[in-house]
């Protein structure tokens, strides 16, 4: 397999994973978290890297999201807020963050806030005009 093909494919398998969070998302359903949990386990199998069994990383994040969708609490909802702000397409984080029912920042909320720190300094003197 050449490795524009490798990429599209891990591609599609992180996008295949994403997919299978936002379903326990939904249904909550255990079926679901066996999916989502099968579906980590292939991808940490990608690259043929099985001469590092220690490599679970995929494995060991769908464990901490699913016990986090299932039990809802403080702790629960920063693990589900971090990995929100790991999904880079817009549209499966917004699907996500309403069927767990998290309020996404607005954008034009983070707008505001730049605008602000921008304009922290403006109207005061600046050193060089300050004399003592």
């Amino acid at each position: 397999m050449d490795s524009q093909r490798l990429v599209d494919w891990q591609a599609r398998m992180l996008r295949s994973w994403h997919l299978a969070i936002l379903r326990l998302a939904v249904t909550r359903d255990n079926a679901d978290r066996l999916g989502v949990l099968a579906t980590a386990g292939e991808i940490d199998g990608l690259g043929g890297s099985h001469d590092k069994p220690g490599f679970g990383f995929f494995r060991k994040t769908s464990s901490e999201l699913c016990a986090a969708i299932l039990k809802r609490d403080e702790a629960a909802d920063a693990i589900l807020r971090q990995h929100l702000t790991r999904v880079e397409d817009i549209r499966l984080r917004r699907s996500l963050a309403a069927a767990l029912d998290i309020e996404l920042p607005t954008q034009t909320a983070e707008r505001r806030r730049s605008r602000i720190a921008s304009s922290l300094w403006q109207g005061l003197p600046s050193r060089g005009n300050i004399r003592t």
